[in-house]
């Protein structure tokens, strides 16, 4: 049996791919790091379809699973592109599918789908992250102060998991008491911000928010995955361009080591990304293990990969020239959002039973 991405998922990633070619260069990279992200490209992306992979056709989506959202990581990833996905493409139509009324999702789903709603999400309260979470919900009131939202650059609205993880909260991003300051991070194409809130008007998603804490954290891994490969396929192409005493450095045998080393790595880690997205549609049993030790290795690896690709390019590789930091600070920004590698392996040992 071949388990993979089937022939119509292979030609979604080509065309996304494609796409991603077009639009994203180093310039635009280095606009959107200063600007705090990239509207226009995200706006192009939803009338691509991006943003309603997750979301049934029934409210103007395309009805697919998280391997597909997967592959869409992992195509942004490699492209270092600077978007709104994870938030507003992943876990905010998650949240609404599993835990929203027909009211919300009848309401949200299609601006989600058209690009007229972004939603910046703070899960610390569930990942166990560095920094404050001091939330209090009276009635359908929500106060107190969370740090390190995600994708907050130009959001029109605010996903927020309460202590607990028993329920969401949803609500404008320009609702009465809400106060949002940009906060600055390690991976510039992706704005964080600190949220405050004062007896702020919200919804509430009640449920287990946790299933798509796991979705996200596949989708975090896939998208470092993508970066790594496309840090090491860069790598491969300088050392056989690049010479030295004579020849290229790829015919040294410690460069080639090197890369070897990297490439091995890498690989099995595409099966283990796949499987743990294809375990969160089901649900397989063990989803949400599958969802933490795929962030968890993929934190491990991307990280070696990076620094290895880095030093392939030498004194360069640190460089804004060449552009690498955008995907090296990517890979080390996704290591530490929704749960550094220690939490996911905690999470993943309470999965199976362990205490």
């Amino acid at each position: 049996m071949e388990f993979g991405p089937g022939e119509s998922q292979r030609l979604f990633d080509d065309a996304l791919r494609g796409a991603l070619a077009g639009r994203v260069t180093p310039e635009s990279r280095r606009a959107a790091a200063a600007a705090g992200g990239d509207a226009a490209l995200w706006q192009a992306l939803c009338e691509l379809g991006l943003a309603g992979v997750l979301v049934p056709e029934a409210q103007g989506g395309s009805g697919l699973g998280m391997m597909d959202a997967a592959l869409a990581a992992e195509a942004l990833g490699h492209a270092a592109a600077s978007t709104p996905f994870l938030g507003s493409g992943v876990m905010a139509p998650l949240a609404l599918r599993l835990l929203g009324g027909a009211a919300q999702q009848e309401e949200f789903l299609p601006r989600l789908v058209a690009g007229e709603m972004r939603v910046a999400i703070a899960f610390a309260a569930l990942t166990g992250t560095t920094g404050t979470c001091d939330l209090r919900l009276r009635g359908e009131r929500l106060s107190g102060r969370v740090t390190g939202a995600l994708d907050a650059a130009d959001a029109t609205h605010l996903m927020v998991a309460l202590p607990g993880g028993e329920a969401l909260a949803l609500l404008a991003a320009d609702a009465p008491g809400v106060a949002l300051v940009p906060r600055r991070s390690v991976d510039r194409l992706r704005p964080l911000a600190d949220l405050a809130f004062e007896s702020a008007p919200v919804a509430i998603l009640p449920g287990d928010a946790r299933r798509v804490l796991d979705a996200a954290r596949v989708a975090l891994a896939a998208e470092t995955l993508g970066a790594a490969q496309s840090m090491l396929d860069g790598a491969v192409a300088y050392a056989g361009q690049r010479r030295q005493f004579g020849r290229p450095i790829a015919s040294f045998q410690a460069v080639k080591h090197a890369c070897a080393e990297m490439a091995a790595a890498l690989e099995p880690c595409r099966a283990l990304v796949w499987y743990a997205a294809h375990a969160q549609d089901a649900p397989e049993p063990e989803a949400r293990m599958l969802a933490a030790q795929a962030k968890a290795h993929l934190d491990e690896v991307g990280r070696e990969v990076a620094r290895g690709a880095t030093e392939v390019y030498g004194g360069m590789g640190f460089t804004e020239l060449l552009g690498l930091p955008f995907w090296f600070k990517r890979i080390m920004a996704n290591r530490q959002l929704l749960g550094g590698p220690e939490r996911c392996r905690d999470d993943a040992a309470l999965a199976q039973g362990m205490s």
